[in-house]
């Protein structure tokens, strides 16, 4: 079955044509439809760190030459603006002036910077995209550098995608124009209850509402994932973004409000096959006799990332005989983990380090005793192993009562779209 999939440009740009599609439907449908907060294009334009700047005259009143700088290996910005007359000590004071807005030192090599001269070649300004948003300008006023933080204003666009998966995620969604970004955080969402190696089905499908940004109708990245669905092995996941009211906490939940985030995600490897599960007899590889196997073996390239399945505090690193180099965690409720047969560590992996869900504590390799590149992965509870496919996590930090009203109300465009995305007022098939 060949990958369909209906994807819907919900924000207006200049440059398209406004698409009119008649929807026949219940007056409070329209209105619904109507009362979605992303019709309509959003602007963001983040507070901007200012100090003063020269008065606008002087600068508009001189032509100025623009030369485009890119930083070689070895090269700083002083070392480039030497270039154009600039003594070590008026460098210094441009450092020292910068400094508190802005250090210059941060420009690495390879990226761009923009020099302004007048006609007597003086450098007057300044220009450094400091990143997709945000932007350095340094202006010149006699001996002094007066530096500003300034912003770009970015359109956002809410879009929603839909298909099926025939292979994986990524693949399902650059086949639909959507790039590798979107399809690892909307795995990261489901990521708690699907391995989305071991438990995707061809034909499962998905849908997605997200935020994309441009600046000067260019895009610049994703933002963030509003709505979500998943039908795999015919078990719908759905996850709504929603923030707290009061607080900058954000969370996801189901339509039911409960927290997607479990105890623990499936799968320390985000694309590994199971080579071995769970068993309490196993003919063991090398050793060709059966015995228990207290773990799940995922085949993967060496070298691949191994994540921390849970929060916890790292207890052990190092060598373990057949196990070969070996990271223990500890975590709350009496859970520990352990990451076996690894290439090599984490950065900043070492015993007493505190670790968060999804960071790297080492990376496959075939330490010990093993017969290729994988990893060993194990649970106890107690002091007793676990099966990691077939335990029940719970879910963490349940959406506070006193949320509930306005959680429902919050999501209910969003449920409705991923229930009919015709729903809405503009449409493409493809």
């Amino acid at each position: 079955m060949r990958n369909s999939a209906v994807q819907m440009r919900i924000q207006r740009k200049n440059s398209r044509k406004i698409v009119v599609i008649a929807f026949a439907g219940a007056i409070f449908a329209a209105l619904i439809i109507l009362s979605l907060p992303f019709l309509h294009q959003k602007e963001v334009r983040p507070a901007a760190v200012h100090v003063p700047l020269p008065s606008a005259e002087a600068p508009a009143a001189v032509p100025l030459v623009e030369y485009k700088e890119r930083l070689r290996p070895g090269d700083t910005v002083g070392s480039l603006l030497s270039n154009y007359g600039l003594d070590p000590k008026r460098i210094y004071l441009l450092y020292e002036e910068v400094k508190p807005v802005y250090d210059l030192r941060l420009i690495k090599a390879g990226q761009e910077f923009r020099v302004y001269a007048n006609e007597e070649g003086q450098v007057v300004r300044l220009e450094y995209d400091v990143d997709e948003t945000k932007y350095l300008t340094i202006w010149r006023e006699g001996e002094k550098f007066i530096p500003s933080l300034g912003t770009h204003p970015v359109q956002t666009e809410v879009n929603f995608l839909g298909g099926t998966i025939e292979d994986n995620p990524i693949l399902a969604f650059n086949k639909l124009g959507e790039g590798d970004m979107l399809a690892l955080a909307f795995s990261d969402l489901f990521a708690w209850d699907v391995d989305f190696y071991t438990d995707l089905r061809r034909g499962d499908s998905f849908k997605v509402i997200f935020e994309k940004r441009f600046r000067q109708g260019k895009f610049i990245g994703y933002g963030s994932i509003l709505a979500a669905e998943l039908i795999n092995r015919g078990r719908k996941f759905q996850a709504f973004r929603y923030l707290l009211p009061g607080t900058q906490k954000v969370g996801y939940y189901d339509a039911e409000g409960k927290s997607l985030q479990k105890q623990f995600i499936k799968s320390p490897i985000k694309w590994a096959r199971i080579t071995s599960r769970f068993s309490r007899r196993r003919l063991h590889p090398i050793h060709h006799f059966y015995r228990a196997h207290y773990g799940v073996d995922y085949a993967a390239p060496i070298g691949t990332p191994v994540q921390a399945t849970a929060d916890g505090t790292v207890i052990y690193v190092g060598a373990n005989g057949a196990s070969g180099r070996m990271v223990k965690i500890r975590h709350p409720n009496a859970y520990e983990t352990m990451y076996l047969h690894l290439k090599n560590y984490g950065p900043g992996i070492r015993v007493g380090a505190r670790v968060k869900t999804g960071d790297i504590v080492g990376y496959v390799g075939s330490s010990g005793e093993s017969t290729g590149p994988h990893l060993d992965y194990r649970i106890t509870l107690r002091g007793s192993y676990i099966n990691p496919l077939s335990w029940k996590f719970e879910p963490i930090e349940p959406l506070p009562e006193d949320f509930t009203a306005d959680f429902g109300r919050t999501i209910e465009p969003y449920r409705l779209l991923l229930e009919d995305p015709f729903l809405l007022c503009r449409l493409r098939i493809f």
